[in-house]
């Protein structure tokens, strides 16, 4: 598979396959490729040739808001994705969009530890909480795929632990979790295997 902007080809015949149930990391320098991996799954980037297929869809035939159906993706900045009045709104907005009802989010909010902070508008609380928010609206939509981009950032371990916490239970149930991550502490904690990029090639790829 090849990806890119424009006339730069970001990813080079790139090939990868991920179990059900799979953590998989991915590893790499900054502009190694990673982002624009996950990107093709939830159809924001199309490849130039070859194809990204997510159970039986064809990523790149799909709409991004098709595709939110079947892959949750929490980006790396947290306020990318935050918009409404409150946190509440904005965790519900997620499975309401989908069809689903809204009734597991207030699980979500309390296993995040967020319950307190419900009726805060999201640019109130600090920068760690908006991204336990943004990940709490991914968790909402109970998606088979979830993608995670630095989940762990700017955590410190409490934090840390209630996204491993997250993460470990969604495992457990069968959901399929990509993440990228410096935080090898917690990629060591929750992965199944690591693969590693550079300069758009999957040079490493380990499982434990």
């Amino acid at each position: 598979m090849l990806a890119g902007y424009g006339r730069r080809i970001v990813l080079h015949g790139v090939t990868l396959d991920v179990q059900p149930g799979e953590c998989v990391a991915l590893l790499g320098a900054n502009g190694a490729g990673k982002t624009t991996m996950v990107r093709l799954l939830v159809g924001l980037v199309k490849p130039t040739s070859g194809s990204v297929q997510v159970g039986h869809w064809e990523a790149s035939r799909k709409r991004p808001d098709e595709m939110a159906a079947r892959v949750g993706y929490a980006f790396q900045h947290a306020d990318q994705q935050l918009f409404a009045r409150t946190i509440l709104e904005d965790v519900s907005f997620g499975p309401r969009r989908l069809g689903i009802g809204t009734d597991g989010v207030p699980a979500v909010l309390s296993e995040l530890g967020l319950e307190q902070y419900a009726g805060r508008h999201p640019y109130d609380v600090p920068a760690p909480l908006r991204k336990l928010v943004a990940l709490a609206g991914v968790l909402a939509m109970r998606t088979p795929v979830l993608v995670l981009d630095e989940p762990t950032a700017g955590f410190d371990g409490a934090m840390r632990a209630l996204v491993d916490g997250a993460v470990q239970r969604r495992l457990d149930q069968g959901v399929t979790v990509i993440m990228i991550s410096h935080d090898l502490v917690f990629v060591r904690a929750v992965a199944h295997r690591e693969v590693v990029l550079e300069n758009g090639l999957i040079v490493a790829d380990s499982r434990r």
